[in-house]
């Protein structure tokens, strides 16, 4: 009978990791390289794999299955996991694609959102593209500088900085309008 690794590393054994590492790393590299579409994202969900494993060691009952059933079920359900979000950033990116940065809201919209916001809305037209683009994920979908940055590509001081720019050029648009309304 071969010796239980994951037993010894759900006790703190430090060399118990490295040599359940050097045993399965096979099994989990070819599952994961089946499934990544780069080595890059296979060598990165390996990573994830096994720290799932030493952190789901003390989970392991040698009477239900062997290590390696154990290893690759987890390694299964992380790559499942990881295909999982990988497909929500890419319907995100897509429907952010969608978006027409030119279009004006409804009037139905304009009429619930008060003379003010709709006149913010309209001005969003004058800010550039990229301002547009994070001003309205921000906004109208409520996402956080760091979920903008992820589902357009950008850094996030590229997303922090056309926000703060496009909402500083809106608020001055807004008050340069309001004089000219107080005279008309």
């Amino acid at each position: 009978m071969t010796e239980i690794l994951l037993h010894r590393v759900a006790a703190g054994d430090q060399g118990a990791m490295q040599a359940l590492i050097d045993r399965f790393g096979g099994l989990v590299w070819s599952l994961a390289r089946r499934s990544c579409p780069t080595e890059a994202e296979a060598e990165e969900a390996v990573q994830e794999i096994f720290v799932d494993v030493w952190q789901s060691a003390s989970r392991y009952d040698a009477a239900s299955g062997a290590e390696a059933t154990f290893i690759a079920t987890i390694a299964r359900r992380r790559l499942i996991d990881r295909r999982r979000r990988s497909d929500r950033q890419k319907r995100l990116v897509e429907s952010v694609g969608r978006e027409r940065p030119d279009t004006a809201p409804d009037r139905t919209d304009e009429v619930a959102l008060g003379d003010e916001a709709a006149r913010a809305a309209a001005f969003l037209a004058s800010v550039s593209p990229e301002q547009q683009r994070v001003l309205r994920l921000s906004i109208y979908q409520g996402l956080s500088h760091e979920e903008i940055a992820q589902s357009t590509g950008l850094p996030l001081g590229t997303v922090k900085t056309h926000i703060r720019r496009g909402l500083i050029k809106l608020r001055d648009l807004l008050a340069s309008a309001r004089p000219a309304e107080a005279i008309g």
